[in-house]
């Protein structure tokens, strides 16, 4: 039987969840230098989430399962929430290494596609691994795990839920990814193994310091299926201006699914953030992560424009509270918030006895 006739849909973020996974940082990571200050980060992230589902936590080993463990202890996360794996690592992006789950036939089913650093920038044998260790430890129960051949990031793609996908050629397209293979085998293989039936392609699209070849989640997210939040940059003085003034133009040109053009949000640009040798860092808020009954969006110490896009946020989730989470150590490796976790579908973690 073919992927066609199971009948594979790509659930939304907001669709019900069972619980988010994280990979925790340890002192083998680039985080070493750091790393107080961004378990802290992660702790936050991890209360957070666990008020309103479960928290998968994936450990580099038994002695570092155990400083975790104790850490989100002493911290206040409610314990009934944790679930603890083990699984070496070489980093913790757990969004681009972690499994993309699908609906077949209603169940969950989480696809295992392959990883290699974003083209192989940095190590990554032990993050392609993860799911495999991951699944043979239990921690996904009886949800099965798909290998995919295809080298593909959770952070490349978006989706609506309702059979459409939103991503780049920039970063879809780069042969050091998936070498010999054109935009239509792509598009191939992701209707197949997704079960999409429309790919919207942007072309334009770019954030100083980001190492992903262009991720679809720092530059435009679905809110529904007929709403985008983008990233706009007004200032024309901003390098980031005209690259991103043509990426909205693209977003205008976009139709939903009915034809019709797509209300689009524009996010404003978070003040400049440079690493100590100057390199601007991608602060994005539209690396947000919808869980629950909420929404946790990256703040950067930039009051007047973190508020702006909590209450622009506001208007695209009614009904889910808004949560800020300062994410200024976490772009010193240039990712942020949305990228450091993956969303399991309901039905994949099984919840521990309350």
């Amino acid at each position: 039987m073919t992927h066609t006739e199971t009948q594979r849909t790509l659930p939304a973020e907001w669709a019900p969840q069972s619980g988010v996974m994280l990979t925790w940082p340890h002192d083998r990571t680039f985080w070493a230098p750091q790393l107080t200050a961004v378990e802290s980060v992660y702790l936050e992230i991890a209360n957070t989430i666990c008020t309103r589902e479960d928290l998968l936590v994936v450990c580099r080993d038994a002695d570092h399962r155990s400083h975790v463990e104790a850490i989100l202890r002493k911290g206040g996360c409610p314990q009934p929430r944790l679930h603890l794996a083990i699984a070496p690592s070489d980093d913790t992006w757990a969004r681009d290494h972690g499994p993309i789950a699908i609906l077949q036939n209603g169940i969950p089913r989480l696809l295992d596609f392959a990883f290699n650093a974003w083209g192989g920038k940095y190590a990554y044998a032990q993050d392609d691994a993860i799911n495999r260790t991951v699944a043979a430890g239990g921690a996904f129960g009886d949800t099965p795990l798909e290998q995919v051949g295809l080298i593909l990031e959770g952070g490349s793609i978006d989706t609506d839920g309702a059979g459409t996908l939103l991503t780049t050629r920039h970063c879809l397209l780069t042969p050091t990814r998936n070498k010999g293979l054109d935009e239509t085998a792509i598009e191939a293989e992701l209707r197949e193994t997704l079960g999409v039936n429309r790919i919207l392609w942007l072309d334009h699209g770019a954030l100083a310091g980001d190492d992903t070849d262009g991720h679809i989640d720092t530059l435009a997210r679905f809110c529904d299926e007929h709403t985008i939040a983008y990233v706009h940059c007004g200032d024309p003085t901003d390098e980031h201006h005209a690259e991103l003034q043509a990426m909205e133009t693209e977003l205008m040109a976009l139709r939903d699914a009915a034809g019709e053009p797509y209300r689009l949000l524009p996010l404003p640009m978070p003040k400049a953030h440079y690493k100590h040798d100057g390199q601007r860092l991608p602060a994005t808020y539209a690396n947000f992560l919808i869980i629950n009954h909420a929404v946790l969006m990256p703040t950067y110490d930039d009051p007047v424009h973190d508020e702006a896009a909590m209450e622009i946020l506001g208007s695209a989730f009614p009904g889910r509270e808004i949560i800020g989470i300062n994410c200024i150590p976490i772009i010193q490796q240039y990712g942020s918030l949305h990228c450091l976790t993956m969303q399991l579908p309901f039905g994949v973690l099984t919840p521990h006895d309350r």
